[in-house]
């Protein structure tokens, strides 16, 4: 029971996830321009909504939009199933592969033991592609680990009905139907223009440009606030959000300035070739942030390593950002 399925490693489960299932449907499509189409950059600070007891911060849209907008936007068919009882879900997967169809699958990364340890925390929003089965092991194409790792089922139950925030609830998903072509033309600029209409216009001061400012706001006040020691916590849970999480915000920021370049290409559009570098730079002062930060956390900070100053560069984040999207709505 093994599909010939071709492992890609990526930056990002879930924008490789589908790149890889449309690859082996014939579909040669990058992880970048999965990325872009399916409006997957995004900002917010949820300080309402708590993960490991500690605020949310997403870089991201939410887990499964990326996939669901692909697929729509370029015409593809796809299934969705989730369950109660994990018996049918092995089930329901060992039926696919026997098929021959390769399954996606969200998952608890805890519960994957190809993690390494350090790595290995409650996160449930972890998409991997099951592509057969040997020696009574899972087959899995991760798409941020460099070659295919195999598993056991009493693993993969555990990853794919893990409990907490998110729970996967044993979801997998499959293609049913993937075109010779796709206007992709299309599809590139509904992808661009969601992102710019989430970032600039949504109401709420939590989320797209607005919340990267308030969230600069927050943390400038949380040593006063919290107390150094419950600071620190919620500045390395934020770090690891944008770090490890996923691919984080300086990541995902990379990922849409290559799409953008691809784009130029397949659009003719020079003008967002300029843009893309422009997403590479804030990319970089992302990462600035990034290690200013793990600095504070592992007490190795340096002279200037304040909250003021950490503060200072999300909020020139933010500007940059604003002026990027506003650029790119006049463009497409």
């Amino acid at each position: 029971m093994i599909i010939d399925f071709k492992h890609r490693q990526s930056s990002h489960c879930e924008s490789g996830v589908i790149s890889n299932m449309l690859f082996h449907y014939g579909m040669n499509i990058s992880e970048a321009l999965a990325f872009g189409i399916g409006s997957g950059i995004f900002f917010g600070y949820i300080p309402f909504i708590r993960l490991n007891h500690l605020p949310l911060t997403t870089f991201r849209s939410a887990t499964g939009g990326i996939i669901k907008r692909v697929t729509n936007r370029l015409d593809i068919g796809i299934k969705t199933q989730k369950f109660r009882n994990p018996v049918a879900a092995m089930a329901a997967l060992d039926r696919k592969l026997d098929q021959g169809i390769p399954v996606g699958c969200q998952t608890g990364g805890y519960w994957l033991p190809y993690f390494p340890q350090a790595f290995r925390f409650h996160f449930n929003m972890h998409n991997l592609v099951v592509y057969g089965k040997e020696n009574n092991e899972y087959l899995i194409s991760d798409p941020i680990f460099s070659d295919p790792v195999a598993i056991s089922p009493t693993d993969l139950v555990k990853a794919r009905f893990a409990k907490g925030a998110l729970a996967p609830k044993g979801k997998m998903y499959y293609l049913t139907k993937v075109p010779d072509q796709a206007d992709f033309s299309t599809a590139i600029t509904k992808g661009i223009k969601e992102v710019c209409r989430t970032m600039l216009k949504t109401p709420l001061p939590i989320l797209g440009v607005r919340g990267i400012r308030f969230l600069a706001n927050q943390l400038e006040k949380w040593p006063k606030r919290l107390g150094e020691e419950k600071a620190l916590l919620y500045l390395g849970q934020l770090i690891r959000m944008q770090e490890e999480i996923g691919t984080g915000g300086g990541g995902f920021r990379f990922i849409f300035a290559a799409f953008l370049q691809e784009t130029a290409d397949l659009l003719k559009n020079s003008r967002l070739n300029e843009i893309s570098e422009n997403v590479t730079e804030i990319g970089d002062r992302w990462r600035q942030f990034a290690v200013m930060g793990a600095r504070n956390c592992k007490k190795r900070a340096r002279d200037g390593d304040t909250y003021h100053a950490m503060s200072e560069i999300l909020r020139d984040c933010s500007d940059r950002e604003k002026k990027i999207f506003q650029e790119l709505v006049e463009t497409v």
